[in-house]
């Protein structure tokens, strides 16, 4: 076939396209009214995930030419419109236009629903909280410098539930709107410059490091200014319209950030679920180990554990733990409840599908 033809054939295709779509749309809508007849969420991060393993397994079979990453973000924004067409969907997401979080909502969301910018964390749980926003998106660890803490203290005070977890690989690049020569102020968020400390000392020893609120205000600082650079994602450069000198400048090429949905309510067993939960113990020795040996003795696998101060009494300290299972499996049920009678309190965070999806 030559050029024409096959540029027809396209035409047809995306003709067809077009017309399942909107059969698919119109499904989408009777979806969501069944869903808001019966009070159901309407997003679904268990049913999600499934469809985007169950399509990746089908394109795989039928040797697809579309690539995994690809076939998901076609799928991402497909789910985003349904979402919209379910209801007017809000999304709060902690920071400016273009930081990570708002990056890793917009990977997690798709294009179609609505993003509210949020001055802090607990912005973004008092937003959901209070109805102004649906959902919320929230980071809690970064692979290279460990606990978002702000992030653990509002789950303290809070009633909100994890209902999804997502990962996002962070590239920082250095950018101005000056020649490299000419810096001599480099602006970022504290973290980040944690995560680009050595490619700083080598390269740019003598700049001054200033530390800033996030990453996108770094680019906002650094585009009115004559002899500064800032460290920050891709969606930054392109937002103030500087040029990117030197791109991937973090220490650890596998620097990724995980992140969390919170919502009104966790989310129902997928089968492959993680439990989020936090406890406090007696001021008293072994203590802790004593508190935790219920999981060990039940072969719950345990994967992550953080303390925080409890501000609620001095040396007092909470304890965050992520698990294997959902609350609801009865081997987690019965772990739970001997974890109680053994701490002070236990708080359910959420449980959520165990993989977390990068986007």
């Amino acid at each position: 076939m030559d050029l024409s033809e096959l540029r027809a054939k396209i035409d047809l295709l995306d003709t067809d396209l077009i017309r399942l779509f909107n059969e698919r749309a119109d499904l989408v809508r009777g979806v969501g009214e069944v869903k808001r007849a019966n009070g159901l969420e309407i997003y679904a991060p268990e049913r999600e995930e499934q469809l985007l393993t169950t399509l990746v397994a089908k394109n795989q079979a039928l040797g697809g030419r579309l690539p995994t990453e690809s076939l998901r973000a076609i799928y991402r924004e497909i789910m985003s419109a349904s979402l919209a067409l379910e209801k007017d969907l809000a999304i709060a997401y902690f920071g400016p236009e273009a930081t990570w979080t708002h990056q890793a909502a917009r990977g997690k969301f798709g294009a179609s629903v609505r993003y509210l910018s949020q001055l802090s964390i607990s912005d973004v749980f008092d937003a959901v909280a209070r109805g102004r926003a649906d959902y919320g998106v929230v980071p809690i660890e970064n692979s290279t410098e460990g606990a978002v803490n702000h992030t653990l203290d509002v789950f303290i005070e809070s009633d909100l539930r994890i209902c999804a977890q997502l990962a996002l690989r962070i590239e920082h690049h250095l950018m101005a709107r000056v020649p490299r020569q000419a810096i001599r102020r480099v602006f970022s968020h504290p973290q980040v410059f944690g995560q680009c400390r050595q490619w700083l000392r080598v390269n740019l020893p003598d700049a001054d490091q200033i530390d800033v609120a996030s990453t996108a205000r770094a680019g906002e600082m650094a585009a009115k200014a004559d002899d500064a650079a800032a460290l920050a994602g891709r969606m930054v450069a392109e937002l103030h319209g500087l040029t990117i000198l030197e791109s991937s400048v973090q220490d650890l090429a596998n620097n990724t950030t995980r992140f969390l949905v919170i919502g009104a309510r966790d989310c129902p067993p997928t089968g492959n679920d993680r439990t989020s939960l936090m406890f406090g113990v007696p001021d008293r020795a072994g203590a802790l180990f004593n508190a935790l040996e219920p999981l060990q003795t039940s072969g719950i696998s345990m994967s992550k554990i953080e303390s925080r101060p409890s501000k609620r009494r001095q040396w007092e300290y909470v304890f965050f733990v992520d698990v294997d299972g959902h609350r609801q499996d009865q081997k987690l049920v019965d772990a739970l409840r001997a974890l109680e009678d053994r701490a002070s309190f236990v708080k359910i965070l959420g449980s959520y599908p165990n993989a977390a999806s990068t986007v």
